[in-house]
C-alpha cells in the first residue's frame, strides 16, 4: 500500500489545494498566487519526504511548475486574472531560473573543485592522516576528531565550505568500513551535524547570527565576546550530544580504523600548485569579508585556476555531483516563492501571538522557525522572522520577565540554525546526502531530535543566563 500512497499522495494533495476556493484557506487575503506556491510546498515536502522520484528531480519539478504557474511568463491558461489584487504578485522567471546559478551553487561548485583536486594529488588523505592521528583508532574517538576540527573551522568561515573541506578528508576514513556497515552512515552525518552546530558558536558562524545581530542594538546589544560566552557552551554540548546519539542510532562494526595511509605529499608543480589555492581558499574564507571578497567570491579562486592550469580536465568535470547543484537550487527555488510571493510571511502574521502566554510565545516562536528553517534557507527563515520578533519582543511587556526582545531573537535565531532534518535543510546536509551513504529518513531522524533539544537547550540557557543577569 506504501508503495502507492508515496506516488500518489504528491499528486493528489497538491491538486486538491489548488482546487479549493481562496476562503477555504484560514489566511486573510490569500491570492491565487500564493495557493499555487502552497501547492507547490506541499508537493516538494511530501516528494523529499517520501521520495517517490529521485530527491533532485524533485528540485527541479520545484523550479519548472514554478516557472509554469507563477512566473510572470506563466502558461496563458494560467494568467486569466493576472493583475487583479486577487492574483497576486508574480514572480520574475529569471529570478526562478537564476536559482540554478545562485551564489550558493558556485560556493558549492568552488567546494567540489577543491574535493576534486585534493583526491586527485592525495591532499585529501595525507591531511587525514595528519589531523586525526591524535585521535587513535577508535571509530568513535576519530569521529570526534572530525566533529570537533569541523565545528571549530565553521564557527569562522563558511559551513558549506567547511563541509566541502571536511568530506573530502572524510573519504579515505569511511572506504575502510565494510559495505553495509552503520558506522558509514555516523561518519557521513557527523560532519554536517558538525558544521551545523558549530555555526552558532559565534556571531559570524551562520547568516541567522548576523542578522539577529542587526536587531540587537542599543540596550540590548551583544558584543562579539559576549555572544561567545552564550554559544560556544551551547555549541559544546550540542555537539557531545550528537556525538553520542549517531554513535547509539549508528554504531561502526568496524572495531578499528586502521589508515594504512604510505608516501608523503606530492612535491610536483601541480600539486604544489593545489595545496598553495586550496590553503589560499581557507585562508580567504576564514578571514571573513576582511579582504573585500565574500565566501561566493572566494569559491570562485579554485575554479579558475584549476581549470587554467590542467588541474581539473573535462573528464574530471563529469565527476561533479551535480544532482547536488539541482538539489540545493530546488531548495533555493522554494524559499524565494515563500517569500516572494508573501505566502510565508502571510503565514507567521496570521499567528495571533500577542494573545499568548509568553511562553507559549517564546516556545512557539522557536518550533516555527525550526519548522521554516527545514525547508527554507536559514538566512531566509531569520531574514522573514527577525523584523516580526523585534516588534514583537518591544511590544509584549509579559516577555520582561524572560528576557524580552533578547530572549525572543536568541532562541528564533538558534532555532534558525538547527533546522537540519532534509537535504534541503541545509547545504552542509546537501553535499552530505551527496555521499550516498545517508538516507533522507535518516538524516530526518536525527536532524529531527538534535533540533528539537537544542531549541529546549535554548530555553534552559537563556533562563540561566536570566538568573545570573548576564542578558
Amino acid at each position: 500500500m506504501y508503495k502507492y500512497l508515496k506516488f500518489i499522495l504528491p499528486i493528489v494533495i497538491p491538486l486538491l489545494i489548488l482546487c479549493l476556493p481562496l476562503s477555504a484557506f484560514p489566511f486573510d487575503g490569500m491570492t491565487i498566487v500564493q495557493q499555487r506556491v502552497a501547492a507547490i510546498f506541499v508537493f516538494a515536502t511530501l516528494s523529499w519526504i517520501l521520495e517517490p522520484i529521485p530527491i533532485y528531480a524533485t528540485s527541479v519539478a520545484i523550479i519548472t511548475l514554478e516557472l509554469f504557474l507563477v512566473s510572470d511568463k506563466a502558461i496563458i491558461f494560467f494568467r486569466g486574472a493576472e493583475g487583479s489584487p486577487q492574483y497576486g504578485a508574480v514572480m520574475s522567471h529569471i529570478d526562478i531560473m537564476a536559482t540554478f546559478a545562485s551564489p550558493i551553487i558556485m560556493l558549492f561548485l568552488g567546494g567540489f573543485f577543491l574535493a576534486i583536486a585534493a583526491t586527485k594529488y592525495r591532499l585529501d588523505v595525507n591531511l587525514a592522516r595528519v589531523l586525526l592521528k591524535p585521535f587513535g583508532q577508535n571509530p568513535r574517538y576519530v569521529m570526534l576528531g572530525l566533529m570537533l576540527i569541523t565545528g571549530m573551522f565553521s564557527m569562522f568561515m563558511s559551513n558549506t565550505a567547511t563541509t566541502a573541506m571536511m568530506l573530502s578528508i572524510l573519504a579515505p576514513v569511511i572506504a575502510i568500513f565494510r559495505p553495509n556497515d552503520p558506522g558509514k552512515i555516523a561518519f557521513a552525518l557527523c560532519i554536517p551535524l558538525a558544521a551545523n552546530i558549530g555555526g552558532i558558536g559565534t556571531p559570524i558562524g551562520t547568516p541567522p547570527n548576523a542578522i539577529a545581530l542587526k536587531y540587537l542594538h542599543g540596550a540590548n546589544t551583544i558584543g562579539f565576546g559576549e555572544w561567545m560566552a552564550f554559544g560556544v557552551p551551547f555549541v559544546i554540548i550540542m555537539m557531545a550530544l550528537a556525538w553520542v546519539l549517531i554513535n547509539k542510532l549508528f554504531p561502526a562494526k568496524q572495531q578499528k580504523i586502521e589508515l594504512d595511509i604510505q608516501g608523503e605529499f606530492l612535491k610536483t608543480p601541480k600539486a604544489i600548485l593545489v595545496y598553495v589555492t586550496f590553503i589560499s581558499t581557507i585562508l580567504l574564507w576564514l578571514m571573513g569579508s576582511s579582504h573585500g571578497m565574500n565566501s561566493y567570491t572566494v569559491a570562485m579562486i579554485p575554479v579558475m585556476v584549476f581549470l587554467m592550469t590542467g588541474i581539473i580536465t573535462k573528464d574530471d568535470l563529469k565527476k561533479i555531483s551535480w544532482d547536488v547543484l539541482w538539489l540545493v537550487s530546488g531548495g533555493i527555488a522554494l524559499g524565494l516563492a515563500l517569500d516572494k510571493s508573501g505566502l510565508a510571511e502571510l503565514m507567521v502574521y496570521s499567528i495571533p501571538f500577542d494573545s499568548f502566554s509568553p511562553y507559549v510565545v517564546l516556545i512557539g516562536a522557536a518550533f516555527l522557525s525550526l519548522t521554516m528553517a527545514n525547508f527554507m534557507s536559514n538566512t531566509a527563515t531569520a531574514n522573514l522572522l527577525m523584523p516580526i520578533m523585534a516588534a514583537l519582543g518591544v511590544s509584549m511587556s509579559s516577555l520582561a520577565p524572560l528576557g524580552g526582545e533578547v530572549t525572543l531573537l536568541l532562541v528564533v535565531t538558534f532555532a534558525a540554525s538547527l533546522g537540519m532534518a532534509l537535504p534541503i535543510s541545509t547545504p552542509p546536509n546537501a553535499l552530505a546526502h551527496a555521499t550516498g551513504h545517508i538516507q533522507t529518513k535518516e538524516m530526518a531522524t536525527v536532524g529531527i531530535i538534535i533540533g528539537v533539544s537544542g531549541v529546549l537547550l535554548s530555553f534552559v540557557m537563556v533562563w540561566i543566563l536570566n538568573l545570573l543577569s548576564v542578558i
